[in-house]
Parts: structure tokens; C-alpha cells; sequence
């Protein structure tokens, strides 16, 4: 195994290996030609991360969404979802693991060495914390796909209910392609521009969900606002199905964040814990402002708490403690509760699902959170030397790179979906409902 293929995979892990975790992790920019060693436990592991991230989007972000548009509109968000999967692992086969894990030296981009997933084959091996000890690449290939699948799907949410499919594919193809395929490879691969600055990101919380909830915003504002907005009773038609898709997302979070240490091992088990106790602390504290606020707590409320916690934790998970989790938790159900209850009435943007107040804002304060939350005093598993003023400084500059990158190019992709196929159904259209409209079918029969 070349050095550079040892890099490209264990990338994630090797910034906390560097950074934070010392006694988990090992460098692979120093890894030598050695022999290797695949773990059937491993293995295993990593194949059921890999289908529970799958579950995160079918079906579980498909019907968190659905539940919360008008039951006009659920099957479109349904659809939009299963497409977006289909789509993008067609692309992550053909040229995005390339793009983001191609063993370019490129700080930006992963280059053209694995396009059609040239010189893979059930022989390849993928490195993971330990020095040595591989997984198969196929697997690697796999578990990261579900990540690129899940992104630009949480983004319809912002736009949902207003939006033409064909929009949605042709964007989704474009976005991976320029923003999340660089980012990715920024932050996750050896020779990336975030991972050698020292940016701590161990499941995505840049490049997943800062990502996904700057696009969000920037597709809201140039899609627009959905017909009778503000006038019209636009509150979820199910309940229900928010709450079964959310409870999904939990339980699919523990593939993400704990699948992100490539290994069964003591590092999976941290970012359990905290998968855990991070969500409990954001629903607690999004249900008890609800309560202060408004005088009761509401199940919605509840749902959202779960998610800003999950969101939170990602970039964290792998080198916090449980109370720190906590706390990051709570600050970040407190932080998108403003920004979904606040902001965007006051700034009169129409973020259908809270997009960016959960997943961009939630984002950001994870991300920021990591830096401080990872120092040993406060139960984080850094050195001994670890800088909270320094890491914080990393971490703000990793935030505005992602904010910078997608923000603008997303606006570009959105323009140029617009002026090839358009953005917006008819009003006619938007008023009888996407799913009658786009595809000829609706979610419920009277």
C-alpha cells in the first residue's frame, strides 16, 4: 500500500489522531510501508455504519420532511429524496470519490486518479485509526457515499413545496460536484486545505451540515417564497411521521458519528456516548424554552431539539466528553431556536424546514463548540497541551472557508439551474400540490 492511499481514507480520523486524540489515533502522513491487518469485526462494523446512514435518508430524512410539508406535497419530498440517493451514488461511483479521495496533492480537490473507481477492486484496503489495521476500500467507498447521498437531500427541505424535480436533479449533480466533492476532500483527505491547517471535523459538521444549510439558505431566497406565505395555514400534516423520521435520524446518527472512527474501538464508543447524550441535552433545552416561552412544549419542538443536538455533536462527537456533549447540546437548541423563531421571521426569508437555523446554524456552533469543548479540563479528549484560543481560531477559519465556498458557488449552481430548466412550477402548479403536479400521484387517497 502506497503511502498516499494510506492518507486519503484514514483522513478523518487522522486529524483528531494528530490533534486531539493521542492515545486513539495515529498519523497516516507518516505511515510506512507495512504489513496489513483487516479486522472481519471492522469490517462488519463499518458495513452496518454504512446501511444506518443510508437509513438516515431512506426513509428517515424522507419522512421527517414529508411529515412536515402539506399532505399535497408529501410524496414529492418523498421522491426528491429517493432520487437524490440514486443520483448521487451514480456520481459517487463515476467521478466523486475521485474528486474528494483521488489521491491528488491538490489542497482543493481529489483530482481525476480514481474516476469510475479505477484501480479498486475487492483486494483494495482503506486505513483507519490504527497504523496497519485496514478495512476494504470498497467498504471506505461505501460508507462515504452515504454521506454525499444525505447532503443535498437535507437541503430540499428548505425549498420544499416550491421547487421543480427537474431542479432538484440537475442542482443536486451540479452541487456535489463543485461543493461538496472539494469541501470534502478539503477537510477529510491528507492533502486537504482544512485537514492540514488542523481543522477538527470527525463526521461532517462542515462538510455536511455548514454545507447543506448555507445552500439551503441561498436556495430559499433565489427560489423564493411559497404561494400564500405568511396568510396561508402551511403547518405539517403529520406529526406523526416527523416524529417516526426523526427518531430514524437518531438512530441512523450513531453510523454517522460513530462509524467515523473506521474502527470497532474505543474512539466508536466515544462518539456513541455523545451521540446519545448531546440529543438528550438539546431536546431537554429545546422543550423547556418552548415551555417558557410559549407555555408548553410541543412535539415539533421536541423533533427539532433532537436534531440541532445531533447536528451539534457531529463535528464533535469524536473528542468531546458525554458532559461536554451535553452542553453543546443545550447551547445549540438555544442558538437555532432563536434563529428559527427570531431570525428568519424578522429577516422574512422562507426556509420551508429550518434548514439553515438547524443544520447551518447547529452546524456552526458545533463546529466552533469542537474547539472548545475538546480541552481536557472540560472533559475533552485532547493533549494536555491543547489550545482552546488556538483550535477555536482553526475552527472559525474551517466555518468560513465552507461558509465562503458554498455560499457563492451554490448561488452560481442555483442561477444555472434556473436559466436551463427553471426553478419554480407554475402557480398552478404549486397550488394543486407537487405531487399531482411533478409526478402524477399523490401520498393519500380520501
Amino acid at each position: 500500500m502506497t503511502i498516499r492511499s494510506t492518507i486519503a481514507p484514514l483522513s478523518r480520523a487522522a486529524l483528531l489522531g494528530t490533534l486531539a486524540l493521542g492515545a486513539f489515533g495515529t498519523t497516516a502522513a507518516f505511515a510506512q510501508e507495512t504489513a496489513t491487518t483487516m479486522d472481519k469485526g471492522d469490517t462488519a462494523f463499518m458495513m452496518i455504519a454504512t446501511v444506518l446512514v443510508l437509513f438516515m435518508t431512506m426513509p428517515g430524512l424522507a419522512l421527517f420532511y414529508g411529515g412536515l410539508v402539506r399532505a399535497k406535497n408529501m410524496l414529492s419530498v418523498l421522491m426528491q429524496c429517493t432520487m437524490i440517493a440514486a443520483v448521487v451514488m451514480v456520481v459517487w461511483v463515476l467521478w466523486g470519490y475521485s474528486f474528494a479521495f483521488g489521491g491528488s496533492t491538490s489542497p482543493f480537490w481529489g483530482g481525476f486518479g480514481k474516476l469510475f473507481l479505477a484501480g479498486v477492486g475487492p483486494d483494495s484496503e482503506a486505513a483507519t485509526f490504527t497504523d496497519g489495521v485496514v478495512i476494504p476500500e470498497y467498504v471506505f467507498i461505501c460508507f462515504q457515499m452515504t454521506f454525499a447521498v444525505i447532503t443535498p437531500a437535507l437541503i430540499v427541505g428548505a425549498f420544499a413545496e416550491r421547487i421543480k424535480f427537474s431542479a432538484v436533479m440537475l442542482f443536486t449533480v451540479l452541487w456535489v460536484t463543485f461543493v461538496y466533492f472539494p469541501i470534502a476532500h478539503m477537510v477529510w483527505d491528507g492533502a486537504g486545505y482544512l485537514f492540514n491547517l488542523g481543522a477538527l471535523d470527525f463526521a461532517g459538521g462542515t462538510v455536511v451540515h455548514i454545507n447543506a444549510g448555507i445552500a439551503a439558505l441561498v436556495g430559499s431566497m433565489m427560489v423564493g417564497k411559497r404561494m400564500g406565505y405568511g396568510k396561508d395555514n402551511m403547518a405539517p400534516h403529520s406529526m406523526t411521521l416527523t416524529m417516526v423520521g426523526a427518531s430514524m435520524l437518531w438512530v441512523g446518527w450513531f453510523g454517522f458519528n460513530a462509524g467515523s472512527n473506521l474502527e470497532a474501538t474505543a474512539g466508536a464508543g466515544v462518539a456513541m456516548i455523545n451521540t446519545f447524550t448531546a440529543t438528550a441535552g438539546a431536546a431537554v433545552a429545546w422543550a423547556a424554552i418552548e415551555a417558557l416561552t410559549r407555555g408548553k412544549a410541543s412535539m415539533l419542538g421536541a423533533a427539532s431539539g433532537i436534531i440541532a443536538g445531533l447536528v451539534a455533536v457531529t463535528p464533535a462527537c469524536g473528542s468531546i466528553g458525554p458532559v461536554g456533549a451535553i452542553v453543546l447540546g443545550a447551547i445549540a437548541s438555544v442558538v437555532c431556536y432563536f434563529f428559527v423563531a427570531v431570525v428568519k421571521i424578522k429577516m422574512g426569508y422562507d426556509d420551508s424546514l429550518d434548514v439553515f437555523g438547524i443544520h447551518g446554524i447547529g452546524g456552526i456552533v458545533g463546529a466552533l463548540g469542537t474547539g472548545i469543548f475538546t480541552a481536557p479540563a472540560l472533559g475533552g479528549t485532547g493533549a494536555e497541551d491543547f489550545s482552546i484560543a488556538s483550535q477555536l481560531w482553526i475552527q472559525f477559519v474551517a466555518v468560513l472557508v465552507t461558509i465562503v465556498w458554498c455560499g457563492v458557488l451554490s448561488a452560481v449552481i442555483f442561477k444555472v439551474v434556473d436559466l436551463i430548466v427553471g426553478l419554480r412550477p407554475t402557480q398552478e402548479e404549486e397550488a394543486t400540490g407537487l405531487d399531482l403536479a411533478s409526478h402524477g400521484e399523490v401520498a393519500y387517497h380520501s
